[in-house]
């Protein structure tokens, strides 16, 4: 891992870290940043406390987990922590779960993640826009919301084919009421700042 004194970690030094990973590993594994570590990655935020990726097939989980406590990564909150500094919190998420929601299909997909950088043994990427701002509003925290209007305003997103999405992957969710409402959050402050319109907005009231 990239030691530092910080208690945030830039895109470079997230890439630092798994490059050092590739050097010393024997197999393959996919890694799909998600989150704050997607934001970090793709350059929309500058840094990132906690450290999550998606590991999409279960096997290659399993032997990532073996393969880091061998290098001294320890057990900590649901994830994994390095004694040399234990600002950093690893965590890793299997299979389409991210956090408590399930994507609709594979990060592995074709077009459902952005290539960050492949080396011999490592395959990193970020989780794509779409997904992304689903994941992190179904948290819907207000650091999310601030994050996926970053996300929003960065990229040429269609916001109703962003809500037809939403809406699919919210009819799966335990509480899809309250992940609607969620988004017409994010639509309103979306608006707030000009990049959705007032119609967009009027569309989604139906839902409340």
């Amino acid at each position: 891992m990239v030691t530092t004194s910080k208690y945030r970690l830039t895109g470079k030094e997230l890439i630092q870290t798994v490059e050092n990973w590739d050097r010393l590993i024997n197999f393959k594994v996919s890694l799909i940043g998600c989150g704050g570590t997607a934001l970090t990655l793709l350059e929309i935020k500058g840094s990132t406390k906690d450290i999550d990726f998606i590991v999409p097939v279960s096997k290659e989980y399993e032997k990532l987990m073996k393969f880091l406590r061998s290098l001294g990564y320890e057990e900590k909150k649901g994830g994994l922590v390095h004694p040399e500094d234990r600002s950093f919190l690893y965590q890793f998420w299997v299979g389409n779960r991210v956090f408590t929601t399930d994507l609709l299909e594979s990060p592995l997909d074709p077009g459902k993640n952005i290539t960050i950088k492949q080396w011999r043994h490592i395959y990193l990427g970020a989780l794509n826009l779409q997904d992304l701002i689903i994941t992190k509003m179904f948290r819907g925290t207000q650091v999310d919301v601030d994050d996926c209007v970053a996300v929003f305003a960065t990229s040429k997103m269609d916001p109703e084919e962003l809500h037809r999405r939403y809406a699919e992957a919210a009819k799966y969710d335990l509480n899809p009421e309250k992940m609607i409402q969620n988004f017409i959050v994010f639509a309103e402050a979306l608006l707030d700042k000009g990049l959705v319109t007032h119609k967009f907005l009027k569309k989604l009231e139906t839902y409340k």
